[in-house]
């Protein structure tokens, strides 16, 4: 395959969290550091490198601390808590990757941009919370927040989840400014946890809301702004399931778009988990990206300069044309 110039990495949030799903500031720090050894494999290829990343347990903790300490100072609203959350990992990002891309000898650095995604006002989705955040917890306790006002969802063995509005994204607001960081030869960390999500008020001025956009899904649209030649999902599995938790389980290898979306409209992809992945994937090669792979962490440089690892999804072929009859 022919070597990409421009890539966009999504991570996911079991890279911003300890094995074990621990979220104090050590374990987020050593995975981080996990991660960024990985990134930094990526850029040694030579490729431009534009980095999001999951907040899911981050914005989770924050939530936590608004309900305990409610009484003592007043809570924040959701899209402040994603405004934080992309700050604290984003410098906690750049510090780490940039230690090891000076132990390789690149000259590349980190820039870290908190950014903005615009969504509908009028998106049902504000209004019927789906996206999954913070921590797993036991349904006693989950039904003691469902009783104020919670919205939260049984998650099997792990637990009970709460769950937040997530509108789909529409643009990325910041794109240029990510573009040109790019350009500058900066690795650019942005986006994180989908971006902050702002509707547009009469007149052209931007306002937060309180929701969560997709991460995946943001990542989409932001490799088709940037022209990126390959987006890499990176979540906690080598490759994308069908018939997952069934004798007749099988990764996806190398898939057309009819076949990964036959397999979406299947019901085979878990609403929160592969099925926002999926999609993303799909909205990047449908709109001229060249390329999506969806693998685990520790494969993503494998991802971006071979077709060997990973679910790999490439634009279908156009359709033969017909012959048209001789006269």
């Amino acid at each position: 395959m022919t070597q990409p110039r421009r890539v966009v990495i999504a991570l996911g949030g079991n890279a911003m969290t300890g094995p074990d799903g621990s979220a104090t500031p050590g374990a987020q720090r050593e995975a981080i550091a996990v991660a960024a050894g990985h990134v930094a494999e990526v850029v040694a290829t030579g490729v431009e490198v534009v980095l999001t990343h999951g907040n899911g347990p981050q914005v989770g903790n924050l939530l936590v601390k608004n309900e305990l300490a409610a009484h003592v100072v007043p809570p924040v609203p959701l899209d402040w808590n994603v405004a934080q959350t992309q700050a604290t990992i984003g410098f906690t990002l750049a510090d780490e990757l940039d230690a090891r891309l000076a132990a390789r000898g690149l000259a590349q650095r980190t820039a870290a941009l908190v950014t903005r995604t615009l969504v509908d006002a009028g998106d049902p989705g504000l209004a019927a919370p789906t996206k999954p955040v913070g921590r797993f917890l036991p349904r006693e306790d989950a039904e003691r927040l469902i009783a104020l006002g919670q919205t939260w969802e049984d998650r099997g063995e792990r637990g009970w989840r709460r769950l937040v509005a997530s509108p789909e994204p529409l643009s990325v607001v910041d794109w240029p400014a990510i573009h040109a960081l790019a350009s500058a030869g900066f690795v650019v960390v942005c986006a994180g946890g989908g971006g902050i999500p702002v509707v547009d008020d009469a007149g052209g001025a931007l306002r937060g809301v309180e929701a969560v956009v997709d991460k995946d899904l943001t990542a989409a649209l932001l490799a088709r702004d940037l022209d990126a030649d390959t987006l890499v999902i990176a979540t906690d599995v080598p490759n994308v399931m069908v018939d997952f938790g069934t004798p007749r389980q099988r990764p996806l290898r190398a898939v057309t778009a009819a076949e990964l979306r036959g397999h979406a409209a299947a019901g085979q992809f878990a609403r929160g988990s592969m099925a926002p992945k999926v999609a993303a994937a799909l909205r990047f090669v449908d709109h001229g990206g060249a390329r999506a792979v969806i693998t685990c962490l520790e494969h993503i440089s494998d991802a971006v300069t071979g077709d060997d690892v990973g679910t790999v999804l490439r634009k279908d072929p156009p359709a033969p044309r017909r012959a048209t009859p001789t006269p």
